[in-house]
């Protein structure tokens, strides 16, 4: 018997969905078939409609779901103060979910995701894709092989230039749109004060710096610190934390059992794609290097340097495949949803990050 395809609707159609999702999902038609967009733009509704073929166009979730019998999946791309929102809408509609990162923006929206969840019992994917890259996943096999109580030191690093400079090169030739109602634009400036205040709290929120902060943690640090996790673990405590006067640089050391993870994050305007977590053991440094997620097949690999039995310096790169990790991070998904497969980048999950960037918060001076 074939497969089902799974019918899916996206919601927010703004850079990721016309850059990444909405191509991608195309290409993997024997698993997912989009059905139905939603964004408060006419716009790019227009647009993506007519550019990826779907006539069924909605400019709330709500109006959607009114009449979304057919729909099995709602894969939220909208902005990131209404992923909780999204999430729990579409969930109580009985629909399974992929929420792209960061899942939420406080712990108390984390919670009511995870609380709705136990409630409806569905699936809540969180779209952590380096997490799902076969490079990724070669090199914890190598640091569980060796064991942590061996790591020495470890560097997570993610500097890179604006988005737009890679989305500009990638071919899939996405537009922008400013045609959002004046009241949504409102709505959203007004969730995203709730959020921040309900995360870092009444003090730091009324400090521009404070909130740059957090903007840029929940944005481009949801990749590097889940995976982080993944790798290493939750750290014990923040030894200290710097930034720029911008805050679009922050500089963190982590303290784990045995040793130190220093973490850098930033965003320039070089046209540099600067990603890595490199884990340095007693005989090896195992590192996994990214490249920019908006030009497809961009190979993720993974490098091992040692020094061999015979006293020869060894380098070895290892590139299990050219799939991104968008197509892999698909294929767990359709196990999830068909066959009940574990899930690792569930709510529970996720929530962890916003421990962290707490953490890190809270260091900052």
């Amino acid at each position: 018997m074939p497969s089902p395809v799974l019918r899916v609707a996206v919601v927010g159609i703004g850079e990721v969905a016309l850059n990444t999702h909405l191509p991608n999902l195309a290409l993997c038609s024997h698993w997912f078939k989009v059905v139905a967009l939603v964004d408060v733009s006419e716009g790019a509704l227009a647009h993506a409609g007519a550019k990826f073929g779907i006539e069924r166009l909605y400019t709330s979730l709500a109006a959607l779901l009114d009449e979304a019998d057919d729909v099995d999946l709602v894969m939220v791309m909208s902005a990131n103060e209404y992923h909780v929102q999204h999430t729990t809408a579409a969930l109580r509609a009985g629909k399974h979910v992929f929420v792209e990162k960061p899942m939420a923006l406080s712990l108390a929206g984390a919670d009511e995701i995870a609380r709705v969840q136990r409630e409806t019992g569905k699936v809540v994917f969180v779209g952590y894709m380096r997490r799902y890259a076969a490079a990724y996943l070669r090199v914890k096999a190598l640091v569980e092989a060796t064991g942590r109580e061996n790591i020495n030191y470890v560097r997570v690093r993610d500097l890179i230039g604006k988005n737009e400079y890679f989305v500009g090169q990638s071919g899939a030739f996405p537009l922008k749109f400013t045609d959002a109602p004046a009241a949504a634009v409102a709505e959203r400036a007004a969730l995203s004060d709730t959020m921040v205040r309900q995360a870092i709290g009444d003090k730091r929120a009324a400090n521009a710096l404070d909130r740059e902060s957090w903007a840029l943690l929940t944005s481009l640090s949801s990749h590097d610190i889940s995976a982080m996790r993944e790798l290493i673990g939750m750290p014990e405590r923040v030894v200290g934390a710097s930034r720029s006067p911008d805050s679009q640089f922050i500089w963190v050391m982590f303290q784990y059992p045995g040793f130190v993870a220093y973490y850098e994050v930033g965003i320039d305007n070089v046209k540099l794609f600067d990603a890595h977590i490199e884990v340095y053991t007693t005989s090896q440094r195992i590192k996994v290097t990214y490249d920019t997620p908006y030009v497809k097949g961009l190979p993720i690999t993974a490098t091992v340097l040692s020094t061999k039995d015979n006293g020869d310096f060894s380098e070895e790169t290892l590139r299990p495949t050219y799939e991104d990790a968008f197509t892999l991070e698909y294929r767990e998904l359709y196990a999830a949803i068909v066959d009940g497969a574990p899930v690792k980048t569930g709510p529970a999950d996720s929530r962890d990050d916003l421990v962290i960037f707490k953490m890190v918060m809270d260091a900052l001076v």
